[in-house]
């Protein structure tokens, strides 16, 4: 994976209309659409983040890109990687395929821009809690 660091992605002009500049989709930007597209797939417990993204969320803030990393392959497309979890009781591999298929149809909606692939990394598996009833 390429260097996130000044790392953007090319918009290409519309069909059938005159390109009037360049326009660029930052990294941060893709990875925050793909978040988003994670949170809405029914199955996900969460995605992994590091402890800043932890920290973050501790004073109230939502990091919507946690657990998300873009890069570019060789080829110049664009490379998704998302670690998540999921709920105890789905099937994983369908899950997994509900992520991919939201990502790539949300930053295809978003920014008109194609992923080459999305790497669904699941990194654990999530039980509900059980409430014990205290009878008194």
């Amino acid at each position: 994976m390429a260097e996130k660091i000044g790392q953007s992605f090319v918009q290409p002009a519309p069909s059938g209309k005159e390109e009037l500049g360049k326009i660029e989709v930052a990294a941060e930007v893709i990875e925050i659409v793909a978040g988003i597209a994670v949170s809405e797939v029914e199955g996900i417990s969460a995605t992994r983040g590091n402890i800043a993204t932890g920290v973050a969320e501790r004073f109230g803030k939502k990091v919507h890109n946690k657990g998300i990393k873009s890069g570019v392959t060789e080829t110049g497309e664009i490379s998704i990687d998302v670690f998540c979890s999921v709920k105890y009781g789905f099937a994983i591999p369908k899950v997994a395929k509900d992520v991919q298929s939201q990502i790539r149809q949300a930053i295809l909606d978003m920014t008109a821009l194609e992923t080459a692939e999305v790497n669904v990394h699941i990194t654990g598996i999530h039980f509900e809690k059980e409430e014990v009833a205290v009878q008194e």
